[in-house]
């Protein structure tokens, strides 16, 4: 593995993704998702100028945030949260992008001693074995949601089949932009829904093309 080959290689394609769709450059911040690598390696990663780091689990990401704090990054939780467990995380993340329920936004709201970024995470896809609000259930949640003053909902989150073709990837993605957009013209209070956490490894390029303003990218790092 030639993690600085690795590097240079995801902000290229990401960067040459932008471009393809004529948004301006640093429209899209690239998280490197650490969740199957130790804390020298994640360094490494900051070394090589990565500037957010993005983890699934709360214990590795408080291994990995106390063991780093001290170094220029943003922190982002992905993984789906534990109510019991958000009083652990809430003074330590500066994203969280798996808020998938009204009750555990009322945790959040509870336990948090400032406003937390959230996206809020939307299974557009059906799948399943996806987390996550269907359309119809965010729509109906909306105004108790943004009555929850200690939350910044940021922008939607969302992730496509891991077998999804081009076609049906574009699909999902514009379809969770569509969203974000009709909830931001909606102009309730605590949603500026500006984000997009849209795009894995296999997927960022469609994602981008889609709006995505964030990509969570693990395997291409580390192959």
């Amino acid at each position: 593995m030639d993690l600085k080959e690795n590097t240079n290689q995801v902000f290229q394609q990401v960067t040459k993704a932008i471009q393809e769709t004529g948004r301006k450059d640093g429209s899209v911040s690239v998280i490197a998702v650490t969740k199957y690598v130790d804390i020298a390696t994640a360094a490494n990663l900051i070394d090589q100028g990565v500037k957010h780091i993005g983890e699934n689990r709360v214990d590795k990401f408080l291994e990995k945030y106390h063991a780093l704090s001290d170094r220029d990054v943003t922190w982002h939780l992905i993984g789906s949260l534990q109510r019991r467990k958000v009083k652990d995380i809430i003074p330590y993340v500066d994203y969280f992008h798996a808020l998938d329920s009204l009750k555990l936004a009322q945790e959040i709201q509870k336990r948090a001693n400032r406003k937390v970024k959230c996206f809020l995470q939307v299974n557009i896809s059906g799948e399943e074995s996806k987390h996550g609000f269907s359309k119809e259930e965010l729509l109906t949640v909306l105004q108790d949601l943004s009555s929850l003053d200690q939350i910044e909902y940021v922008g939607l989150m969302t992730m496509a089949p891991f077998d999804a073709q081009t076609e049906e990837l574009q699909k999902i993605f514009k379809e969770t932009q569509e969203l974000q957009q009709y909830i931001r013209e909606q102009e309730l209070p605590n949603m500026p829904m500006t984000e997009l956490s849209m795009g894995m490894s296999r997927d960022f390029k469609e994602a981008i093309q889609c709006g995505s303003t964030f990509v969570r990218i693990g395997t291409a790092f580390f192959k």
